[in-house]
Parts: structure tokens; sequence; C-alpha cells
């Protein structure tokens, strides 16, 4: 192949074109090639000679499965991480949790930018894409979004910063804690790393030798940790609109209120049903001082959003409880953010439209604003994903394993809304339980996302209409 001048163009040149058309052609698609990619690369580095303690080449599933927990941020295990794994190990594994924490077309984004010093308007696009999938319209957007195209430097600049600052942050505040349990400096150097790194991209892998057992009691430690796991569940797109008008809430766009007062909602209501369901269990809160039971139901309804850390027994808890927190993990947290589910939009979304059809409402209406009828559309395809997805894994793995439905259904949830909590039954999984339960995972991190891109970007203009004709619901 040659260009205008005569001159023959190398074969890294036209592998380079080839990928960039793949990349902005079909967004979806290669965020899916990028993400199994980055899975296998890991996957291959934790073969490698000098990542267990042991010496040994770990097992090929538990390689995948801990490469595809970290990559989809999900935080489930089959192996003890702390000893387990090498600190070269933990390195790589940290690497793979910050990748897959901030989304893989917002780094190639970000990398963009910072190499080019400029953000083209297909790298906007590719950028918006992965925060928002309604830019994938064709033709003008008439609605507000939660971030204008034109933000869209600024807002990745604000993840990079974001992520950067938060995770460094915590990490400080984390340090006089770790240092106070005994731990030698640069060890708790390390373990404050590895803890606020784990909380804010919501993944809950605990690479302390130490584990979370010293720290079941210290308030400070655990809220921290709490406010690590908020501030990723939230989303990016809601940092950027706190940041810029953090005085000025009535310019906050839809998205950015019904992420908020919703996910406030979730987290008063679990740590509610948590107080009342295990008040007198005394394998989890029914023991401590009431205060300290106030204090643990809310730090687990927060972990329940995707944060993946606990402190109390979760097979000690009652089959209520799991219930419960079956529901809030497949919940999740915020669009574009670290943590998993269905997000917390989406069931807002849901909720709006019943309370429209039953008040006769021709349309959605929230905080004075008009919510169009294909963002129902995309909510309710989301859903149906999530319990499709759910529902056939649980299937398998009840074959599979021989364990009860609520242990099986909770790990399934975890695993696809990436929250990374156990009752205990995924580190018992054999091999084959072991991939159904890493192909959930893989689902859940970009199966919802992808496939609200692909009906996104499917919508065209139909001009007929078809006769009409209503079939019985209900």
């Amino acid at each position: 192949m040659r260009t205008r001048g005569g001159h023959r163009r190398s074969p890294i040149a036209r592998l380079r074109d080839l990928i960039d058309y793949f990349a902005h052609s079909t967004p979806a698609r290669f965020a899916i090639a990028v993400f199994l990619g980055l899975v296998l690369a890991l996957t291959g580095i934790l073969l490698l000679p000098g990542m267990t303690t042991s010496g040994e080449m770990p097992r090929l599933h538990d390689a995948l499965f801990t490469a595809v927990s970290a990559i989809c941020v999900t935080g489930l295990v089959t192996v003890d991480m702390a000893d387990f794994w090498t600190p070269l190990g933990h390195a790589f594994i940290a690497l793979g949790v910050q990748v897959g924490g901030i989304g893989v077309l917002t780094l190639a984004s970000i990398m963009g930018l910072i190499v080019s010093r400029r953000l083209g308007l297909r790298a906007r696009l590719m950028a918006a894409s992965d925060a928002n999938p309604l830019r994938i319209h064709s033709g003008p957007v008439a609605e507000s979004q939660a971030v204008k195209l034109g933000e869209m430097g600024t807002l990745l600049l604000t993840v990079a910063m974001s992520a950067i600052v938060i995770e460094l942050a915590i990490a400080v505040l984390l340090l006089p804690t770790v240092l106070a349990h005994g731990v030698p400096f640069f060890q708790a150097l390390l373990d404050s790393f590895y803890w606020s790194l784990m909380a804010f991209t919501n993944t809950g892998f605990i690479l302390s030798d130490t584990g979370i057992e010293p720290y079941a009691a210290d308030y400070w430690f655990l809220s921290w940790i709490m406010v690590g796991v908020f501030l990723g569940s939230i989303g990016f797109p809601v940092i950027y609109a706190l940041l810029r008008n953090h005085r000025r809430p009535r310019q906050w766009s839809v998205h950015v209120k019904l992420t908020l007062v919703t996910t406030a909602l979730l987290i008063v209501l679990g740590m509610g049903a948590y107080l009342l369901l295990e008040w007198n269990n005394r394998e989890t809160f029914g023991a401590l001082r009431p205060e300290d039971r106030v204090f643990q139901a809310l730090f687990f309804s927060v972990m329940t959003r995707s944060g993946g850390f606990s402190t109390i027994d979760v097979p000690a808890m009652n089959n209520a409880s799991l219930l419960v927190s079956d529901m809030l993990m497949f919940i999740g947290g915020g669009s574009a953010s670290t943590a998993g589910g269905i997000k917390v939009t989406t069931l807002a979304v849901l909720f709006l439209a019943a309370f429209a059809e039953a008040r006769g409402n021709q349309s959605m209406e929230a905080f004075e604003r008009r919510i169009p009828g294909d963002v129902l559309r995309l909510a309710v395809s989301v859903v149906l994903l999530g319990a499709t997805t759910v529902a056939v894994s649980c299937i398998i793995l009840l074959q599979i394993s021989g364990s009860s439905l609520d242990h099986v259904l909770f790990d399934v949830i975890s695993a696809f809304a990436t929250s990374g909590l156990s009752t205990g039954l995924t580190e018992s999984l054999p091999p084959s339980g072991v991939y159904v339960l890493s192909a959930t995972m893989f689902i859940g991190r970009i199966g919802t996302v992808t496939l609200a891109v692909a009906l996104a970007a499917s919508t065209r203009r139909q001009l007929f209409k078809r006769a009409e004709e209503r079939p019985i619901v209900g």
C-alpha cells in the first residue's frame, strides 16, 4: 500500500490505521477486545516465574480468575491474595486494577491527550461513549448530558487527577493507622496505597498480610475506606460536576442529582435493613454495642455498592440479609464509575417510569426535566441482560457445585456486579465453576455497557408506522 506521494506505508502504520478505524467505528467491540486483551496479558504475566511465593506456576484457572477479577475490579478470589502472590505479582495486579477502574476507553483517550496535547472530535466521541452510551445516537442530541462533548478534554483530566489525588489522599490518611498496628514503615506505605486503591476502584482485594481483621473496630480506618468506595462508586461525571459547581447544586444535571439521591437512599435503606435483620444475630452484629451495630451496618451497606470489604462473617448472615445484599449488589453504583451492577440511575429511571405510568403521565420527569423514552428502553435492556446473566450462571453453578441457592446466588451476583463479597463458595469451586464465574465477571463489567452502546448506536429513523395492536400485560 502506497501513500499519495508514492511512498510505501510500513506494516506498523497500516496496523495503527486498522486499530484506529476499529476503535472509532465500533467502540463497543473495541472495548471488548481491549478488555479481553488486558485479561489475557495479565493472565500470561501471572503465569511467569517469580509471581507466586511458592515458586511454582499457578494453575491456569487461578491465574485467569485473578486477572479477570483485577481488570473487572471485582475482588473475588480463588486463592489467598496476600500469601499466594509475590510483591511483584501484587504490583501487576494493582496495575490491572487501576487500568480496569479508570476504564479502557477513558484511559486510551487520556493517553492520546497526553501524547498529542489535543483531543480530536473522534477521541472526544470515544471518551464520551465510555461515560455515556447515549452519545452514540446519530444526529444531534437534544437532551442535556451529564458532560457536554466540548468538555470531554476537561473530564479526562478530571478522571486522571481525581483518581491520583483521591487515592493518594486516602493512603496518607490511612498510613498512621496502619503504622499504629505495628506494620513496618515501608510495608505500611504499600499497604496504605493498596487499601486506598482497592477502595476507590471498588475492588476489595486484600493484599495486606494482616487482612482487615485488625481494623474491624477502627472507625477512622473504616470511615476512609467508605469515603473511597463512595467516591469511586458515584462516577467520574458526577465528581466532575461537583468540582465545577459544588456551590451551585441547581446547575447539576439530572444524572448527577439522580445518582446522588438514589445512592444516599439505598445506603440508608440498606443500613436500616441490616440493623433490623441482624440486630440479634450474635455471629454478625448482635454481640456489639448498639452504636457499633449502627456503624457496622452502615459500613456493610456501603460495601454492597461494589466495595467488597467485609468486617463480618458473610455466611453467618440470615438468609433475609443475604437477599437484601443480593439486591443492593445487583443495583451497584453510578454510571461511568468504578462500581458495577446495573447502576443506580437505571433503577431510578425504572421507578420514574412506573410512577409516571401510575399517574397517567405521558413522559417521565425528574427535577423539572423530561426524560425521553429511549433512556427507559436502555434501562429495561440492561436489567434484562443482567437478570439473564445471573440466572444462567446460577443454574450452571448449582449443577456444578451442589451448593445451596442462597450462597450460589450471592456469589454470582457479586461476580456480575463486580462487588467482591463472598459466602466462601468461590474459593471452593472446581475449575469448571471458576471459568463460569470468570465469564460472569467479564459480562458484568462490559456486557451492560456494550449492550447500551449497541442499542444506542442502532437507533434509526423509521419513515412509517405499523398497525398498532396491544398484547395483554399483567
